[in-house]
Protein backbone atom coordinates (compact mmCIF):
# COMPACT_ATOMS: atom_id res chain seq x y z
CA UNK A 1 0.00 0.00 0.00
CA UNK A 2 1.54 3.31 -1.28
CA UNK A 3 1.62 5.77 1.53
CA UNK A 4 0.61 9.63 0.21
CA UNK A 5 3.34 12.16 1.34
CA UNK A 6 1.26 15.00 3.43
CA UNK A 7 0.50 17.72 1.71
CA UNK A 8 2.87 21.05 1.72
CA UNK A 9 1.58 24.11 4.36
CA UNK A 10 0.68 26.76 1.90
CA UNK A 11 3.31 29.58 1.84
CA UNK A 12 2.67 32.16 4.74
CA UNK A 13 1.31 35.37 2.68
CA UNK A 14 3.69 37.95 3.03
CA UNK A 15 2.40 41.32 3.76
CA UNK A 16 2.55 44.23 1.38
CA UNK A 17 5.19 46.42 1.36
CA UNK A 18 4.73 49.80 2.87
CA UNK A 19 0.76 48.69 4.66
CA UNK A 20 1.27 48.91 8.48
CA UNK A 21 -0.03 46.49 10.57
CA UNK A 22 -3.69 47.02 12.08
CA UNK A 23 -2.34 47.58 15.73
CA UNK A 24 -0.01 50.39 14.52
CA UNK A 25 -3.04 51.90 11.99
CA UNK A 26 -5.23 51.96 15.47
CA UNK A 27 -2.13 53.52 17.38
CA UNK A 28 -1.43 55.78 15.01
CA UNK A 29 -5.16 56.96 14.78
CA UNK A 30 -4.96 56.96 18.52
CA UNK A 31 -2.24 59.23 18.74
CA UNK A 32 -3.45 61.87 16.42
CA UNK A 33 -6.65 62.18 18.16
CA UNK A 34 -6.32 64.53 20.52
CA UNK A 35 -4.37 66.51 17.68
CA UNK A 36 -7.57 66.79 15.01
CA UNK A 37 -9.41 67.54 18.34
CA UNK A 38 -7.16 70.59 19.40
CA UNK A 39 -7.09 71.33 15.65
CA UNK A 40 -10.89 71.23 15.05
CA UNK A 41 -11.71 73.00 17.77
CA UNK A 42 -9.28 76.07 16.94
CA UNK A 43 -11.11 75.85 13.87
CA UNK A 44 -14.68 76.19 14.74
CA UNK A 45 -13.46 78.80 17.69
CA UNK A 46 -12.07 80.74 14.64
CA UNK A 47 -14.17 80.40 11.88
CA UNK A 48 -17.19 80.72 13.73
CA UNK A 49 -17.52 84.49 14.01
CA UNK A 50 -16.88 84.91 10.83
CA UNK A 51 -20.09 82.06 9.16
CA UNK A 52 -22.00 83.92 11.97
CA UNK A 53 -21.54 87.54 10.66
CA UNK A 54 -21.96 85.59 7.12
CA UNK A 55 -25.83 84.05 7.70
CA UNK A 56 -26.35 87.62 9.89
CA UNK A 57 -26.07 90.01 6.93
CA UNK A 58 -28.23 87.81 4.86
CA UNK A 59 -30.92 87.17 7.47
CA UNK A 60 -33.81 89.20 8.53
CA UNK A 61 -32.61 92.28 11.23
CA UNK A 62 -34.99 94.55 13.26
CA UNK A 63 -34.25 98.04 12.09
CA UNK A 64 -32.85 97.41 9.10
CA UNK A 65 -33.50 97.06 5.07
CA UNK A 66 -33.91 93.11 5.84
CA UNK A 67 -36.81 93.17 8.35
CA UNK A 68 -39.21 89.80 6.43
CA UNK A 69 -37.29 86.99 4.89
CA UNK A 70 -33.50 86.46 3.66
CA UNK A 71 -32.11 88.44 0.79
CA UNK A 72 -30.04 91.14 -0.59
CA UNK A 73 -31.54 94.44 2.32
CA UNK A 74 -28.83 94.72 4.31
CA UNK A 75 -25.95 94.85 1.43
CA UNK A 76 -28.65 97.41 -0.22
CA UNK A 77 -28.03 99.52 2.52
CA UNK A 78 -24.55 99.11 2.94
CA UNK A 79 -23.55 100.26 -0.90
CA UNK A 80 -25.89 103.47 -0.54
CA UNK A 81 -24.11 104.66 2.62
CA UNK A 82 -23.21 108.26 2.33
CA UNK A 83 -20.49 108.20 -0.71
CA UNK A 84 -21.23 104.49 -1.42
CA UNK A 85 -19.50 101.30 -0.66
CA UNK A 86 -17.62 101.42 -4.52
CA UNK A 87 -15.87 104.96 -2.63
CA UNK A 88 -15.29 103.46 0.29
CA UNK A 89 -13.53 100.24 -1.57
CA UNK A 90 -11.74 102.27 -3.46
CA UNK A 91 -10.14 104.25 -0.93
CA UNK A 92 -8.72 100.75 1.15
CA UNK A 93 -7.30 99.47 -2.18
CA UNK A 94 -5.93 102.55 -2.91
CA UNK A 95 -4.45 102.79 0.95
CA UNK A 96 -3.76 99.10 0.60
CA UNK A 97 -1.94 98.64 -2.12
CA UNK A 98 0.10 101.71 -1.52
CA UNK A 99 0.86 100.56 1.47
CA UNK A 100 2.10 96.76 0.41
CA UNK A 101 4.35 98.99 -2.43
CA UNK A 102 6.18 100.73 -0.14
CA UNK A 103 6.43 98.24 2.08
CA UNK A 104 7.79 95.33 -0.32
CA UNK A 105 10.13 98.34 -1.65
CA UNK A 106 11.93 99.21 1.61
CA UNK A 107 12.24 96.09 3.01
CA UNK A 108 13.80 94.54 0.26
CA UNK A 109 16.73 96.55 -0.20
CA UNK A 110 16.69 96.97 3.65
CA UNK A 111 16.87 93.34 4.17
CA UNK A 112 19.25 92.71 1.34
CA UNK A 113 22.01 95.07 2.78
CA UNK A 114 21.58 93.80 6.36
CA UNK A 115 21.59 90.25 5.23
CA UNK A 116 24.49 90.79 2.52
CA UNK A 117 26.67 94.00 3.27
CA UNK A 118 29.42 94.55 6.43
CA UNK A 119 28.87 98.18 7.34
CA UNK A 120 30.02 100.03 10.87
CA UNK A 121 26.71 100.13 13.31
CA UNK A 122 24.84 97.48 11.07
CA UNK A 123 23.77 95.87 14.22
CA UNK A 124 22.57 98.32 16.23
CA UNK A 125 20.90 100.07 13.37
CA UNK A 126 18.81 96.63 13.36
CA UNK A 127 18.31 96.44 16.47
CA UNK A 128 16.79 100.04 16.32
CA UNK A 129 14.64 99.40 13.72
CA UNK A 130 13.26 96.56 15.30
CA UNK A 131 12.83 98.76 18.68
CA UNK A 132 9.75 100.53 17.02
CA UNK A 133 7.97 97.53 17.80
CA UNK A 134 7.83 98.18 21.02
CA UNK A 135 6.57 101.39 20.85
CA UNK A 136 3.07 101.60 21.48
CA UNK A 137 1.11 102.38 18.54
CA UNK A 138 -1.62 104.71 19.43
CA UNK A 139 1.37 107.33 21.21
CA UNK A 140 2.80 107.78 17.49
CA UNK A 141 -0.36 109.19 16.16
CA UNK A 142 -0.58 112.64 17.17
CA UNK A 143 3.26 113.16 16.72
CA UNK A 144 2.13 112.09 13.32
CA UNK A 145 -0.44 114.14 12.54
CA UNK A 146 1.49 117.07 13.20
CA UNK A 147 4.38 116.03 10.98
CA UNK A 148 1.88 115.07 8.03
CA UNK A 149 0.37 118.79 8.55
CA UNK A 150 3.38 119.82 8.42
CA UNK A 151 4.48 118.09 4.71
CA UNK A 152 0.99 118.94 3.19
CA UNK A 153 -0.51 115.25 3.69
CA UNK A 154 -2.61 115.19 6.59
CA UNK A 155 -6.11 113.76 5.32
CA UNK A 156 -4.54 112.14 2.25
CA UNK A 157 -4.73 108.76 1.69
CA UNK A 158 -0.99 108.89 0.74
CA UNK A 159 -0.08 109.68 4.10
CA UNK A 160 -1.84 107.12 5.37
CA UNK A 161 -0.33 104.81 3.29
CA UNK A 162 3.27 106.04 4.39
CA UNK A 163 1.70 105.67 8.21
CA UNK A 164 0.64 102.15 7.93
CA UNK A 165 4.00 101.23 5.69
CA UNK A 166 5.92 102.71 8.83
CA UNK A 167 4.66 100.71 11.24
CA UNK A 168 4.90 97.30 9.16
CA UNK A 169 8.68 98.40 8.40
CA UNK A 170 10.50 96.97 11.37
CA UNK A 171 8.81 92.92 10.94
CA UNK A 172 9.38 93.39 7.50
CA UNK A 173 12.97 94.64 7.53
CA UNK A 174 13.32 91.82 10.17
CA UNK A 175 11.39 88.86 7.87
CA UNK A 176 13.17 89.78 4.56
CA UNK A 177 16.59 89.57 6.25
CA UNK A 178 16.13 86.22 7.52
CA UNK A 179 15.11 85.71 4.34
CA UNK A 180 18.21 86.80 2.46
CA UNK A 181 20.36 85.09 5.13
CA UNK A 182 18.47 81.60 4.14
CA UNK A 183 20.00 81.99 0.69
CA UNK A 184 23.58 80.57 0.10
CA UNK A 185 26.02 83.26 -0.60
CA UNK A 186 27.60 81.40 -3.18
CA UNK A 187 24.60 82.16 -5.57
CA UNK A 188 25.05 86.29 -5.57
CA UNK A 189 28.92 85.63 -5.88
CA UNK A 190 28.32 83.41 -8.50
CA UNK A 191 26.10 85.82 -10.26
CA UNK A 192 28.83 88.88 -9.74
CA UNK A 193 31.50 86.46 -11.40
CA UNK A 194 29.40 86.18 -14.32
CA UNK A 195 29.46 90.12 -14.71
CA UNK A 196 26.38 90.83 -12.70
CA UNK A 197 26.58 93.83 -9.95
CA UNK A 198 25.22 93.58 -6.66
CA UNK A 199 21.67 95.06 -7.93
CA UNK A 200 21.71 92.93 -10.60
CA UNK A 201 22.23 89.90 -8.74
CA UNK A 202 19.94 90.66 -6.02
CA UNK A 203 16.85 91.15 -9.13
CA UNK A 204 18.32 88.24 -11.53
CA UNK A 205 19.22 85.70 -8.25
CA UNK A 206 17.96 86.55 -5.26
CA UNK A 207 14.67 87.97 -5.48
CA UNK A 208 13.33 84.60 -6.77
CA UNK A 209 14.98 82.92 -4.05
CA UNK A 210 13.10 85.16 -1.66
CA UNK A 211 9.92 84.99 -3.19
CA UNK A 212 8.11 83.82 -0.36
CA UNK A 213 9.28 86.16 2.56
CA UNK A 214 7.97 88.65 -0.13
CA UNK A 215 4.56 87.01 -0.25
CA UNK A 216 4.30 86.94 3.37
CA UNK A 217 5.71 90.47 4.04
CA UNK A 218 3.32 91.71 1.43
CA UNK A 219 0.37 89.55 2.95
CA UNK A 220 1.03 90.83 6.10
CA UNK A 221 1.11 94.43 4.79
CA UNK A 222 -2.51 94.27 2.98
CA UNK A 223 -3.88 92.66 5.98
CA UNK A 224 -2.52 95.32 8.33
CA UNK A 225 -3.79 97.82 6.07
CA UNK A 226 -7.03 96.55 4.79
CA UNK A 227 -8.12 96.40 8.87
CA UNK A 228 -6.70 99.13 10.32
CA UNK A 229 -8.89 101.66 12.12
CA UNK A 230 -7.26 103.32 14.26
CA UNK A 231 -4.75 105.30 12.02
CA UNK A 232 -7.83 106.18 9.26
CA UNK A 233 -9.49 107.31 12.58
CA UNK A 234 -7.08 109.67 13.57
CA UNK A 235 -5.71 110.96 10.60
CA UNK A 236 -8.45 110.97 8.20
CA UNK A 237 -11.38 114.01 8.46
CA UNK A 238 -12.75 114.19 4.78
CA UNK A 239 -15.75 110.65 5.44
CA UNK A 240 -15.35 110.58 1.23
CA UNK A 241 -11.63 109.64 1.79
CA UNK A 242 -12.40 107.24 4.58
CA UNK A 243 -11.84 103.50 3.99
CA UNK A 244 -13.68 100.67 4.29
CA UNK A 245 -13.16 99.47 8.15
CA UNK A 246 -13.97 103.43 9.64
CA UNK A 247 -17.15 103.55 7.23
CA UNK A 248 -18.23 100.37 8.32
CA UNK A 249 -17.67 101.67 12.21
CA UNK A 250 -19.29 105.15 11.38
CA UNK A 251 -22.39 102.97 10.06
CA UNK A 252 -22.80 101.79 13.35
CA UNK A 253 -24.34 104.60 14.57
CA UNK A 254 -27.43 104.64 16.97
CA UNK A 255 -30.49 106.14 15.16
CA UNK A 256 -33.24 106.63 18.07
CA UNK A 257 -31.78 103.97 20.05
CA UNK A 258 -31.65 101.32 17.02
CA UNK A 259 -28.00 99.75 15.75
CA UNK A 260 -28.46 98.76 12.03
CA UNK A 261 -26.83 95.12 12.66
CA UNK A 262 -27.78 93.38 9.38
CA UNK A 263 -25.75 96.29 7.13
CA UNK A 264 -22.87 96.19 9.60
CA UNK A 265 -22.63 92.76 9.10
CA UNK A 266 -22.93 93.14 5.46
CA UNK A 267 -19.65 95.32 5.58
CA UNK A 268 -17.39 93.08 8.04
CA UNK A 269 -18.23 90.06 5.44
CA UNK A 270 -17.08 92.59 2.66
CA UNK A 271 -14.03 93.61 4.80
CA UNK A 272 -13.60 89.82 5.24
CA UNK A 273 -13.77 88.23 1.85
CA UNK A 274 -10.75 89.87 0.41
CA UNK A 275 -8.49 88.62 3.32
CA UNK A 276 -10.36 85.33 3.32
CA UNK A 277 -9.93 84.77 -0.40
CA UNK A 278 -6.08 86.63 -0.68
CA UNK A 279 -5.10 84.11 2.65
CA UNK A 280 -6.46 80.97 0.72
CA UNK A 281 -4.52 81.57 -2.60
CA UNK A 282 -1.35 82.46 -1.02
CA UNK A 283 -1.03 80.37 1.82
CA UNK A 284 1.60 77.78 0.49
CA UNK A 285 4.09 81.00 0.21
CA UNK A 286 2.94 82.28 3.23
CA UNK A 287 4.42 78.95 5.23
CA UNK A 288 6.99 79.10 3.14
CA UNK A 289 8.11 82.47 4.07
CA UNK A 290 8.03 82.09 7.37
CA UNK A 291 9.87 78.77 7.43
CA UNK A 292 13.12 80.59 5.34
CA UNK A 293 14.63 81.53 8.72
CA UNK A 294 14.17 78.10 10.43
CA UNK A 295 15.60 76.07 7.40
CA UNK A 296 18.86 78.30 7.34
CA UNK A 297 21.74 76.28 6.80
Amino acid sequence: MAVTAPAPAPAARPARPGRPAPRARIAGVLTRTPYWVLTGGLAIVFLFPLVWAGVASFSPQPGSAQVDGWGFGNYATLASYQAGIGQYLWNSVVVSGLTVLFTLGVSLLGGFAFARFRFPGRDVLFLVTLAILMVPYATLLIPLYVLLNTLHLQNSLLGLALVLTMFQLPFATFMMRISFESVPRELDEAAMVDGCSSFGALRRVLVPAVKPGLITVGLFAFLAAWNDFVAPLILITDSTKAPLPLAVANMRQQVMGIVDYGATQAGVVVLAAPCVVLFLLLQRHYVRGFMSGALKG
